[in-house]
């Protein structure tokens, strides 16, 4: 196995993708051969952003990653994660509601195929309180999106978030 590749899938929604994500990507393509972000869809979710968005805003901001890359996907992410040839998941975690919620993830996902291991990465300080729901919030009232996310992001989220007269 010492000639294999280490690939690891950092899975999320990215609605929208911020600071926060970037970091968490930037510092796991530091541990992996190739890091695969895979965009994908929750049924509990309705995004401001559809998938092939998402995906093409990802693109835009690790564009100077080259062990980075974009995917989309639908289903189990297990099921992806091998699809790509991957045994590894990068996750992500602000707070300690995030610890609760992503202990549980990774032990259902260890249940579903228990030769995946997650790996947890925690924010930044800096990062810790940014979501994606606190910057839709942000972008709907019209509030300073600058030290969140990146100019593609921040316009995107304008363009979408802008109400229209009358």
């Amino acid at each position: 196995m010492p000639n294999q590749l280490r690939i690891a899938v950092y899975p999320g929604v990215f609605d929208p993708v911020h600071l926060g994500h970037l970091d968490v990507i930037q510092r796991g393509c530091r541990l992996v051969d190739r890091l695969v972000v895979a965009v994908g869809e929750n049924p509990e979710k309705a995004p401001i952003f559809d998938q092939a968005e998402r995906v093409a805003l990802l693109k835009a901001s690790v564009k100077g990653m080259p062990n980075v890359e974009v995917q989309p996907f639908t289903g189990l992410v297990v099921r992806f994660v091998r699809s790509v040839g991957s045994r590894i998941m990068l996750r992500g975690i602000r707070t300690t509601s995030d610890m609760e919620y992503e202990f549980t993830m990774s032990i259902m996902n260890t249940m579903m195929d228990p030769e995946i291991e997650t790996v947890f990465l925690m924010a930044h300080q800096q990062f810790s309180h940014v979501s994606g729901t606190l910057l839709r919030q942000i972008a709907f009232m019209g509030g300073n999106l600058e030290p969140f996310v990146t100019p593609e992001v921040r316009a995107s989220l304008i363009a979408r978030t802008r109400k229209a007269p009358g």
